[in-house]
């Protein structure tokens, strides 16, 4: 049907589809969140018996609703003073800062992101985040590496030639196919994991083993040839291919035709790619304003799920979060549908700042549902602040982040043709037996991801070690336990074996969002995303509020950090609180607790919780000694990248060793220049 709208004007028409079947609840939706910030014509829908605490959020945290041309006035000024917060912030003479994003609270807080350069050239990993108050006092500031960026030289004693060469073998791996040189080596300074090194960056693009475009980052030691890191730029995800019945889009008039252009959104426009690999497509357009049938074949239907889900995600960041587009600034990115043949995924691109949709196995399945499409401009979001590394355990927290507000936008929308669940991709079918793609609850479920955090989850593909995030957002949100939500029923257990209680979808995505934007950096580990959304959950609800003992509840839940000390914890603990100084590139220190009153041996899942203040973990080798001498090793030298101060806790089999005596932690600093202490350790039985 068509609706009346001027020459190049705005319209609001509605596009047939058939509705399909769905899985039932969401992984974390929203009400209004930022209250005073939210407006008119949000839809949202409570989960059954949600459970809540009872704080309220500080309004003075609560973030401010920028306009795009507040967010510019307030870049400018930032841009302005960078040379005095550079020299405020204590950085090198050769060090200068570059401003990426800002943020504001209600009472006049500033967070505001910088990237760093050194004599000249970009620092990877040098980024960081400064949170100044109204009386424009520096009182916190989050960075991605404490190392001194000092690198011995800047010289190179390698070609550049070489990194191009190495770099070309890396993407010529795993079978991806015309791998070729998308951006030639440019010298940089790598301080993303370890002493801050000269380095060339390189690009190779072709297309992966799966036919998804190539854009991998190869870091190469510039005075040595090796090889420091790679990752790949394409951030890719998928969701469910459920259409979304008759809804309203916004689109654009000239003369006669219509097209898929958002005015409303930053100019928002969705493409038809037609099977190809490359381009932008054709921009979708028609003599009416009725697209699509609901239906695989018409290629109309796939661009106006995608037209749609790209809408109730701007919608959902601006009303809920109070940001204008991706990138704050008021800009729409755009959407290309119908990307290869067969081709079962979706993905963001940086460079095209664009989202891609392929239309699934045998071209039926198109992977364009709002999850997806909110999963995949998320994708964009992190990149435009976090910037969280898509490689190690930033990599899983960046996936995770997708899939978070992927489900969140889903049950934002309240679209009864597609209901939120904490289930990812259950219409898509990839599996060939109706089983979803990844389950929130218990993210084994699905053969791969990792339900809790263990020191070697960086090693692995980052769509599986997201699965403790996502674990922790459903337990921070539901809790533990058995329960039906919309439907479903989920049945979530922890790593400790102890209860976790939930504080609703509404509370834990307004913490993940907080964190993510103004805690967050490239580097952030699992143990820095705990830290993040403390501070987080701190700032809104306070440090003593039911809310932050849920959020530490929660990642104990998972194996990241300790239970708080209120009894909800469970089990017998054994507890040193006294600091031990770590003594730099020094011989092991030794802090040790006494086991009394247990019978028999100690459990096959010993839980050691560890806090230890470190400016740099990476240096640090971490044992469990027993009372007979055995050593268990937590942690090992070289583990734990460029990030400081190490907070979690580990699951030791100890069942081979008697229960009572004296337990010892034994930490050594194998490196110089980085300092610390322990500040506290506790052996748990549960």
């Amino acid at each position: 049907m068509r609706s009346s709208s001027s020459r190049r004007g705005t319209s609001h028409r509605r596009t047939p589809h058939t509705p399909r079947r769905t899985a039932a609840v969401a992984l974390a939706g929203v009400a209004a969140l930022i209250a005073a910030a939210m407006q008119g014509g949000t839809a949202t829908a409570a989960p059954e018996k949600a459970p809540s605490a009872a704080s309220k959020a500080n309004p003075g945290s609560e973030s401010v609703r920028l306009t795009p041309a507040q967010r510019a006035a307030l870049i400018r000024e930032a841009d302005a003073a960078k040379a005095e917060t550079a020299k405020d912030l204590g950085l090198g003479a050769k060090e200068k800062l570059v401003v990426r994003d800002v943020l504001k609270d209600r009472d006049g807080t500033v967070h505001t992101r910088y990237e760093r350069t050194y004599d000249g050239l970009p620092v990877l990993g040098g980024d960081l985040v400064v949170e100044s108050t109204k009386a424009d006092a520096t009182a916190a500031v989050v960075k991605a590496t404490r190392a001194a960026i000092k690198p011995a030289t800047t010289k190179t004693a390698v070609s550049a030639a070489k990194a191009r060469q190495q770099a070309l073998k890396a993407g010529e791996a795993d079978e991806a196919k015309d791998a070729g040189i998308n951006r030639a080596p440019r010298k940089v300074i790598w301080a993303a994991n370890g002493k801050p090194v000269v380095a060339y960056e390189t690009v190779v693009g072709g297309f992966q083993h799966d036919g998804t475009p190539q854009e991998l980052h190869v870091v190469t030691d510039a005075t040595t040839g090796e090889k420091l890191f790679e990752w790949e730029a394409i951030e890719t995800g998928t969701g469910n291919t459920v259409y979304s019945g008759t809804v309203d889009l916004t689109t654009t008039q000239s003369g006669s035709t219509y097209n898929l252009t958002d005015g409303a959104r930053g100019n928002h426009k969705t493409y038809n790619l037609n099977r190809g690999t490359s381009g932008t497509g054709t921009l979708f357009s028609g003599p009416d304003d009725v697209w699509g049938n609901g239906t695989p074949s018409n290629l109309e239907s796939a661009g106006a799920d995608a037209h749609y889900g790209a809408a109730l995600t701007w919608d959902y960041y601006k009303n809920v979060h109070g940001r204008s587009g991706i990138r704050g600034d008021g800009v729409g990115a755009y959407s290309r549908v119908h990307y290869g043949n067969n081709y079962v995924n979706a993905f963001w691109s940086d460079s095209c700042f664009c989202m891609t949709y392929g239309d699934g196995s045998g071209n039926a399945n198109p992977l364009t549902s709002i999850d997806v499409a909110a999963h995949e401009m998320t994708h964009g979001l992190t990149s435009n602040t976090a910037g969280l590394n898509y490689s190690g355990e930033s990599g899983g927290l960046n996936e995770a982040t997708s899939d978070i507000f992927g489900s969140t936008v889903e049950f934002y929308a309240n679209n009864s043709s597609d209901v939120g669940d904490y289930l990812i991709g259950e219409e898509i079918n990839i599996n060939g037996d109706g089983t979803p793609l990844r389950y929130m609850d218990k993210p084994s479920k699905d053969g791969a991801s990792k339900d809790s955090w263990y020191s070697g989850i960086g090693s692995i593909d980052v769509h599986y070690s997201s699965g403790p995030a996502n674990h922790f957002f459903y337990l921070l949100s539901e809790g533990s336990g058995t329960k039906t939500i919309n439907g479903v029923t989920y049945d979530s257990a922890t790593s400790d074996g102890l209860p976790v209680t939930g504080i609703g979808r509404d509370k834990a995505e307004k913490i993940w969002f907080r964190a993510l934007t103004t805690k967050f950096t490239s580097t952030t580990n699992y143990a820095g995303a705990r830290t993040g959304t403390l501070a987080a959950t701190g700032e809104l609800y306070g440090t003593d509020s039911a809310e932050y003992k849920a959020v530490q509840h929660a990642w104990a839940g998972i194996n990241v950090g300790t239970r708080p000390g209120d009894g909800g914890g469970g089990g017998t603990s054994f507890e040193n609180t006294a600091d031990v100084a770590i003594p730099d590139r020094g011989a092991a220190v030794t802090s040790s607790v006494t086991v009394s009153g247990r019978t028999g041996n100690a459990p096959s899942n010993l839980q050691v919780a560890v806090d230890i203040v470190h400016t740099y973990i990476g240096d640090l080798k971490v044992d469990l000694v027993a009372p007979d001498g055995t050593a268990y090793t937590l942690k090992g030298y070289g583990t734990g990248g460029s990030a400081d101060n190490l907070n979690t806790t580990y699951t030791v089999n100890a069942s081979s060793e008697v229960a009572n005596g004296v337990w010892n932690l034994r930490v050594q600093d194998n490196a110089a220049v980085d300092t610390g202490y322990i500040n506290s350790w506790k052996l748990t039985f549960p």
